[in-house]
């Protein structure tokens, strides 16, 4: 019978390839476990608010019977820099109170008053690492009022007036409370950052020479970068 002798494999021989294979494994589930340091930068973030608005308007109370209403906004902001982005934004403004009949001084019936800002804005944000705690900002911009007001048995009442509007607050950065969530939010939903904020923003808006639109608001809210 013939002897078929079979080459046998030299030590080491076969061990590069598993150990470059491991190190690559170990690796991704090293990239995979730190997520949000291999996120690119953020570029636009989108904000949800709601609050107290106190209109400048010295005759609201009387009208309305208090000096403030709720508001409720949401806006979309394009990042020039990690500082420093634009945006669009807008609210609903709502109230109900008594009207007075025209040239009597009496009540006339109930009425309902809409507001409906549209804002261009630029906000800058004091923000200089991803892991940053509290990020403080300020921003600016030029804003349109529409309204409408609906009094009993009168004819509605619909304009526009324009003006300007500053703002400032504080944002609180979510993720370093809960990284595991913040990394899920990230894969399902491509958010990068959340914040919780608190702001306080002034407008003043004018219909002719006597009537003012605009007010101080403040407003609490969820801002989501991506």
């Amino acid at each position: 019978m013939k002897t078929v002798i079979v080459p046998g494999r030299r030590r080491g021989e076969g061990y590069l390839p598993r150990l470059l294979l491991c190190l690559t494994m170990l690796m991704s589930g090293s990239c995979l476990a730190a997520g949000h340091l291999q996120q690119l930068p953020p570029r636009w973030s989108l904000e949800l608010k709601g609050g107290s608005f106190f209109p400048a308007e010295d005759g609201w109370k009387a009208y309305y019977g208090d000096d403030k209403t709720g508001q409720f906004s949401a806006s979309i902001a394009w990042k020039l820099a990690r500082q420093f982005e634009v945006g669009v934004g807008g609210s609903y403004i709502r109230d109900k109170g008594k009207g007075l009949a025209p040239q009597q001084d009496v009540v006339s019936g109930d009425v309902t008053l809409q507001l409906y800002p549209l804002q261009l804005f630029a906000v800058a944000r004091g923000v200089f690492s991803e892991d940053q705690w509290l990020v403080p900002y300020v921003g600016a911009g030029w804003t349109r009022v529409y309204y409408e007001q609906n009094i009993h048995d009168q004819e509605k009442r619909r304009g526009a007036a324009e003006g300007g509007e500053v703002r400032g607050g504080v944002q609180l950065l979510l993720d370093r409370i809960d990284r595991s969530t913040a990394w899920g939010f990230y894969k399902s939903f491509g958010v990068n950052n959340s914040y919780f904020f608190l702001e306080v923003e002034r407008s003043s808006v004018s219909v002719g020479s006597n009537i003012e639109l605009g007010g101080t608001s403040y407003q609490a809210g969820l801002l989501f970068e991506f």
